[in-house]
């Protein structure tokens, strides 16, 4: 199924139309072997398609509830641990992970309501997403938000292998609206968020978790 595209893709979506046009009219004049000219224009086809369902942005109805923190994005839960989190709170938080496959939507929303209090954009690595040290290296953006139910809570976009731009739309001084767009990860990444030691997590590692919808942890 595909979806209206996010509008971080329409201008590689329409680059890629024209490429794929002209490879297509390229091997139906040039290649002449049936069996090869098929194999190529399926292969052709096939990058089509994987570029379409990378950008798309599925419409997503967010149950809204101050005392729930929902996943950002689509994904695995690879980590649940206690950390020091050194940028921000200089304290320990209870930390959950998401890593994002290239075949997952890779929109990223607010994880709760309320205000951006905190919104920077840090260079980096292009260590691969899962690599410990990713979190403190990576190119990544980091977003606090804070409400009366959670207090402050910090979310991370990180570059991974090979996503080579991460979107943040979340400014300071905004008012985050749980389950909306915040930004983009382009070609797989992974997210953390960090959350009060006493925030009840209701995920398990290696659970699959849908942006905007599965709850990560409640008060």
């Amino acid at each position: 199924m595909f979806y209206k595209p996010h509008k971080e893709g329409v201008k590689i979506i329409f680059g890629s139309t024209a490429m794929v046009a002209l490879f297509l009219i390229l091997i139906d004049q040039f290649v002449t072997i049936e069996w090869l000219r098929v194999t190529l224009m399926l292969v052709v086809l096939a990058f089509y398609i994987l570029i379409l369902q990378f950008f798309r942005n599925p419409k997503r109805e967010t149950p809204i509830n101050p005392n729930h923190i929902i996943s950002s994005v689509d994904g695995k839960v690879v980590v649940i641990e206690e950390v020091e989190e050194n940028e921000y709170f200089k304290d320990k938080r209870r930390m959950v992970s998401v890593f994002m496959s290239p075949l997952n939507v890779h929109v990223t929303r607010y994880p709760m309501s309320g205000e951006v209090v905190y919104s920077k954009y840090h260079p980096g690595k292009y260590l691969v997403a899962w690599h410990p040290k990713a979190s403190e290296e990576n190119e990544r953006t980091t977003v606090v938000v804070e409400n009366t139910q959670f207090g402050k809570v910090l979310y991370r976009q990180i570059a991974g292998a090979l996503a080579k731009r991460i979107v943040n739309y979340a400014k300071e001084g905004d008012q985050a609206v749980q389950g909306e767009d915040a930004g983009f990860i382009k070609f797989g990444s992974r997210v953390d968020i960090y959350l009060p030691l006493s925030a009840k997590i209701k995920v398990t590692l290696g659970q699959k978790v849908k942006g905007g919808i599965d709850i990560i942890a409640e008060v």
